[in-house]
């Protein structure tokens, strides 16, 4: 999990997470202490009932509840994720101390540690952080290493093993954690999009026809008024033009409502193109643009929905078209693969999109241009996935956009 201290959420369940660990922490850390300095003996009969004489003592203790108060301090400021650092730091440092207070020197056989030690390798899947995890793996055994270079005891070796083998039982339980939260949140995206689609299907069903119908009275309208008056207004176009725009935008609103049923039957792919360049190219013409084709013959016929893959590759060109105001080349490739599917490829030299927005063409309302609406590309996506086809985007800034679409050539 990726610490974001400024999202309330994660500030929260972090907040949570923290106060059971710190709970865990300290039961775990004097009962082990209790049944170790003060039942052991009593049983056993071996060694002295109560703390290490030669250690830190009661300081040591003293110090490890000393941690608690500055935990609190920076769960209560919002900064959670630092407490796991302080305890594990802080204790493998006063330990380490500790460990060799008592056996610096000494001819007794290292066998120090406590069994919180184990909390902090095992709780860390719980964190769901990866960075935390080897942290605390590599402190534990990094923290036995020392000690055992510093006594020159070999007796730090079976916990190093011991810390090794649960470091990768837990780095295991970790992935698995992971994987299921990065799931949960794919399936979570997966739904808001879906809501989103289903939005937009409503407000379609519900003012699209009542948008279509005056617009075509005005459109009829306006180009009446400029046949009576040619040469009185130059506003005429501009009006009828965005007329057309709008009802582009109502087209798309529609499909997106109500997809159309496919009906799949032969077409020439290079009909379309050729039908998609006539619309195309007064557009082009006056920004200076040139539309280069380039088809590798004879191609065969494609089942498709001609009027649904004209409505794909004019959006596309349009888009080309739009990213080079002061003009430039397009590239239409086709070609076919392997005999079963066919690739076609609309190359510009436009400005480009930045590569943490390609990810997001495609989404409702999502749009790079001023005057977009996030429509267009989306309904093309749509109109690919309905043929069982792919699009990819690949777009560098300052040197242009390259769409890839790969069709079946028979639909199954």
């Amino acid at each position: 999990m990726k610490e974001t201290p400024n999202n309330p959420k994660l500030i929260l369940e972090e907040s949570k997470t923290v106060k059971l660990f710190i709970s865990l922490f300290y039961i775990f850390f004097f009962s082990y202490d209790i049944f170790h300095y003060y039942i052991v003996p009593i049983y056993t009969k071996e060694g002295m009932i109560g703390l290490e004489k030669n250690g830190l003592g009661f300081w040591f203790h003293t110090a490890i509840i000393g941690l608690l108060p500055i935990a609190l301090y920076f769960i209560k400021k919002g900064n959670p994720y630092i407490v796991k650092y302080i305890f594990l730091f802080s204790f493998a440092f006063i330990e380490t101390v500790n460990s060799l207070v008592i056996y610096f020197g000494s001819n007794k056989p290292y066998g120090s540690g406590n069994i919180v030690e184990l909390l902090f390798v095992f709780f860390s899947p719980i964190f769901v952080n990866k960075k935390y995890f080897w942290i605390a793996a590599l402190t534990m055994i990094g923290k036995y290493a020392i000690i055992g270079g510093i006594l020159q005891d070999t007796n730090v070796v079976i916990p190093i093993i011991t810390f090794s083998v649960l470091s990768v039982i837990a780095y295991f339980l970790l992935t698995r954690f992971t994987s299921y939260i990065d799931s949960l949140t794919s399936v979570h995206l997966e739904l808001r999009k879906k809501e989103k689609l289903a939005v937009i299907g409503q407000m379609a069903a519900g003012i699209g026809h009542e948008i279509r119908n005056p617009l075509s009275s005005l459109k009829g309208f306006t180009q009446l008024q400029q046949e009576r008056y040619p040469n009185t207004n130059d506003f005429y176009p501009i009006m009828i033009q965005e007329i057309d725009r709008i009802n582009s935008i109502v087209n798309d609103l529609m499909y997106l409502g109500k997809p159309k049923e496919i009906k799949f039957v032969k077409a020439n792919i290079e009909e379309i193109i050729a039908y998609t360049l006539s619309i195309t190219q007064q557009q082009a013409e006056k920004q200076g643009v040139t539309i280069k084709t380039m088809m590798e013959g004879p191609l065969p016929p494609l089942d498709c929905d001609s009027h649904q893959l004209k409505q794909v590759f004019i959006n596309l060109l349009k888009n080309a078209i739009e990213s080079m105001p002061e003009g430039g080349t397009i590239k239409v490739n086709v070609n076919v693969l392997e005999g079963r599917k066919m690739s076609i490829f609309i190359d510009d030299e436009g400005y480009g999109i930045d590569e943490e927005n390609i990810l997001n063409l495609g989404e409702p309302f999502f749009t790079t241009k001023r005057d977009g609406n996030g429509l267009g590309l989306m309904v093309t996506n749509q109109i690919i996935k309905d043929h069982k086809g792919n699009m990819k985007i690949e777009s560098k800034l300052e040197k242009g956009t390259k769409v890839t679409l790969v069709l079946p050539i028979i639909q199954k």
